[in-house]
């Protein structure tokens, strides 16, 4: 089961330096953005209902339409803020903002394990050596260049809340649907809800755009996808452990793709991670 989040954390990695390559065009503007984003990954999915499809009963119940319009509202606000704070500055200097998401998940899971008994992993080892795992990250990615806590920044560190928050709040949910179901249901749902918002344009998109947008979708897609579907099967704490792979390999990515700098301290990170999860592969 190890194996499906580090797929993850791959493809986070790189669907994170494609979606910057492509905010940086001066010409895209970010709600379009997030428009005709979450249409082509909703078209991506669509085929793949027919295979994956499931859908509980009980997920119809108004408590739980309830949560996954929370799910959608949550993702909304955090793609929003990220997306601006990518389209205005480097990934290296937004780092340090967006290394508190899985301290934010980690610290969400167990708060609302007080609330929802069973809900979440509870297992303190696994808890303790996520946490390690995301002071370390941060803590390596922090220095006095990048720490300017411009708007920006701030975008980057709302951004990381929000899409914690989601996490948590979809793991009430998840079990009623399959991990594609679940993915369409909310991608389909924020690209309603940015069309109406936004009144978006969905004509006169540029082939380079298109080719840019399916490629992303559908690397966003398998990180979704698999991260779901690692939720339900080891749960988020154990999930989230293995995504934070995924920051060490956005570095590396970035250096490759991007030409941005990289330092000892992203690989002292990315081998207390390793530990970490090997650690807590054997709690």
């Amino acid at each position: 089961m190890i194996y499906f989040p580090i797929i993850a954390a791959i493809a986070l990695a790189g669907g994170t330096v494609l979606e910057r390559h492509i905010l940086k065009r001066k010409e895209i503007d970010i709600r379009r953005y997030q428009t005709l984003g979450f249409l082509t990954i909703s078209l991506i999915l669509l085929p793949m209902l027919y295979f994956f499809w499931k859908l509980d009963p009980q997920a119809l119940q108004l408590k739980n339409i309830l949560i996954l319009i929370a799910v959608v509202i949550c993702s909304m606000v955090a793609n929003l803020f990220t997306f601006y704070s990518m389209k205005g500055e480097k990934i290296s200097n937004l780092e340090p903002a967006k290394m508190l998401e899985p301290l934010f998940t980690i610290l969400l899971a167990v708060l609302f394990s007080l609330f929802f008994q069973g809900a979440y992993e509870s297992n303190p080892k696994v808890l303790v050596a996520s946490l390690v795992a995301g002071l370390v990250l941060i803590l390596t990615h922090i220095n006095k260049e990048q720490l300017r806590f411009n708007k920006y920044f701030t975008a980057a560190i709302i951004g990381s809340f929000f899409f914690a928050l989601e996490i948590i709040i979809s793991n009430l949910i998840l079990e009623l649907y399959s991990p594609v179901t679940f993915y369409f249901l909310r991608c389909f749902g924020i690209f309603v809800f940015s069309l109406i918002l936004f009144r978006t344009k969905l004509s006169g998109v540029d082939k380079k755009l298109k080719i840019d947008l399916v490629t992303v979708g559908i690397i966003w897609v398998l990180y979704r996808v698999v991260a779901y579907y690692g939720y339900l099967k080891i749960g988020i704490v154990s999930t989230t452990l293995i995504l934070m792979l995924g920051a060490a390999l956005i570095y590396l990515f970035a250096k490759i793709f991007l030409k941005e700098k990289i330092n000892k301290k992203n690989i002292i990170a990315s081998i207390v991670i390793l530990a970490c999860i090997i650690y807590a592969s054997f709690a």
